[in-house]
């Protein structure tokens, strides 16, 4: 018998692929764009030795920052997808063991994460051609990306097998990376905060793949190279202790539990404090169905909005411990943007993965087309979805929008800004792209929920085509004008202010425009339609919009 032949076989499978072939294109090819433009940006600037130490930090940390987070997106639904499908019991009807599909599935969804990061490692090793980077520099940090990446993996296995949600799975996956990378770090700084004069012990440290990474640069590991090593064990022997336990829970977590009344009580008391009593869910339910059917459906669970506002309240609660730590620094105007930053990208992820669930959920279970064959349009449809991410959405935007007119203010009081106009510019564009922002990824994630197979890819493509492209255009745009020396013809701050606004706005019209249509079109013809078919336009990124008379969404009559 082969051995690992589950394995054996994806592999083979891999090697047909041609997705398999493009995506190290694509990972090599980005890696060099990142080089090329911090040549042109810095090159002119910098002697070649700092310059190659900026070029390899840079695509190291992204890289890092890739191998940490890859569990989350590629192996954290990996054995949950099967049970949900109910196929994941069939593989333990033959020979095969724990161990078996469990590396199996593993090597099917992460051998193309594996040859990006592989791909991208000649490139890399483009500054030692440029000196100030050493051989064993080089060695070391492709050390630590190859042992992170394992780790992330392992990590997204091990939940995958306990979990039989998409979400769950993600969130469990991200919160057990975080608190193994992040959780020992800020136990010991709480505990050396405790002591008199901040004596911190770096054993809490060890832990972390963060540490291991900042170890691999000459300067650190040269201090103290037995840490490095032992911070990279650590972070391995992670990685195959969650494998072990993912094959050892693999054969009897796919088997349905049964439920003693202790489990019915639980359930009944979730349910009622999700949906209420009967009496709450009749009130709730007349006032939503009066409005929109479609809004009752989708905004039926009354914890939604006290979800958004609960994390607020926690950010809320840091930031005040934050003040009254440090107090003046916390009011001044270099505490805002990032500040605001950190609330505007929260609110947008999540607005981009809820928006995208219910269409996607109920295209999947056959509910959009019994919904499609009642007298409800596509517009009732699309206009319950976005009166239910109003609902759930709309408090939490009231009080960041609240925080930044107060920021605004207290900025404009400042005696370090140059000029208030600059600022109640900058402050003005702040909000109106994040309110467009919100609006555009409602739509976008609404399409892309009808149009993918998996929730989390429609939320990744919403936020690469109205959060990232914008940034993309502009890092182009800029670099354009510093490589013509254009940026002397303007004034470089306004003129930056307004080419980032000008071109967040076209974006989010641009897409707002498309997914709307996109929606209003082909909304009825999708419901119909298996997600095993080929959908016109999923691939495309820049899709071309015409702009045509649109139906009024109307059933048709026979």
């Amino acid at each position: 018998m082969t051995f690992l032949p589950v394995v054996e076989r994806e592999l083979r499978v891999a090697s047909r692929r041609r997705a398999t072939y493009w995506t190290r294109f694509t990972a090599a090819f980005l890696g060099i764009g990142l080089y090329t433009w911090i040549w042109f940006v810095l090159g002119e600037k910098d002697p070649r030795a700092p310059l190659s130490t900026i070029l390899f930090s840079s695509l190291s940390f992204l890289l890092f920052a890739y191998a940490l987070l890859a569990g989350v997106s590629v192996t954290a639904d990996c054995l949950s997808e099967e049970k949900r499908e109910g196929t994941f019991g069939l593989l333990f009807l033959t020979d095969l063991k724990g161990y078996d599909v469990v590396l199996g599935k593993l090597v099917a969804t992460s051998v193309n994460s594996f040859y990006r990061l592989v791909a991208v490692f000649p490139v890399l090793a483009i500054p030692l051609l440029l000196g100030g980077l050493t051989h064993s520099e080089f060695w070391r940090m492709t050390l630590v990306l190859s042992n992170t990446l394992f780790f992330s993996l392992s990590a997204g296995c091990f939940v995958s097998a306990l979990s039989r949600h998409e979400r769950k799975s993600m969130a469990g996956t991200f919160l057990l990376i975080l608190i193994i990378t992040a959780g020992p770090p800020c136990l010991g700084y709480l505990l050396a905060f405790r002591k008199a004069g901040f004596q911190y012990d770096p054993t809490f440290l060890l832990s972390s793949a963060g540490y291991a990474y900042a170890l691999a640069f000459d300067k650190a590991f040269r201090m103290i190279p037995q840490h490095f090593w032992t911070a990279t064990i650590c972070t391995h022997v992670f990685g195959w202790a969650f494998l072990v336990l993912a094959s050892a829970l693999a054969p009897y977590s796919w088997q349905d539990r049964v439920i003693g009344k202790k489990g019915e009580l639980r359930r009944e008391r979730w349910q009622r404090w999700k949906f209420g009593t009967a009496e709450v869910r009749q009130v709730f339910r007349t006032r939503l169905l009066e409005v929109n059917p479609f809004f009752w459906l989708a905004g039926r669970n009354r914890l939604k909005p006290a979800y958004v506002l609960g994390v607020l309240g926690l950010g809320g609660c840091v930031w005040l411990w934050l003040y009254l730590k440090f107090r003046d620094e916390m009011l001044d105007p270099a505490a805002y943007i990032p500040t605001a930053i950190i609330l505007h990208t929260l609110i947008k992820f999540w607005v981009a993965s809820d928006s995208c669930r219910p269409l996607g959920e109920d295209r999947r279970s056959g509910a959009l087309e019994l919904l499609l064959s009642s007298p409800l349009t596509v517009d009732e449809i699309l206009r319950g979805q976005i009166l239910a991410l109003k609902r759930q959405f709309g408090w939490a935007v009231s009080l960041i929008l609240l925080a930044d007119f107060s920021m605004f203010f207290g900025g404009m009081h400042d005696r370090f800004l140059d000029t208030s106009k600059d600022w109640l510019l900058l402050c003005l564009a702040g909000i109106v792209t994040f309110l467009a922002d919100i609006y555009t990824l409602a739509y976008v994630g609404m399409w892309l929920g009808l149009t993918a197979k998996k929730s989390h890819r429609a939320s990744s493509g919403a936020l690469l085509r109205v959060l990232v492209l914008p940034w993309l255009i502009f890092f182009g745009l800029m670099t354009t004008t510093l490589f013509l020396n254009l940026d002397r013809q303007y004034d470089s701050e306004n003129f930056i202010l307004v080419a980032w606004f000008g071109i967040a706005m076209l974006t989010d019209l641009y897409f707002f425009l498309w997914a709307r249509r996109k929606l209003r079109r082909e909304l009825r013809t999708l419901a119909t339609q298996p997600f095993d078919r080929p959908t016109p336009g999923r691939r495309r990124l820049m899709p071309r919009l015409r702009f045509r008379p649109e139906p009024s969404g109307e059933p048709v009559k026979a």
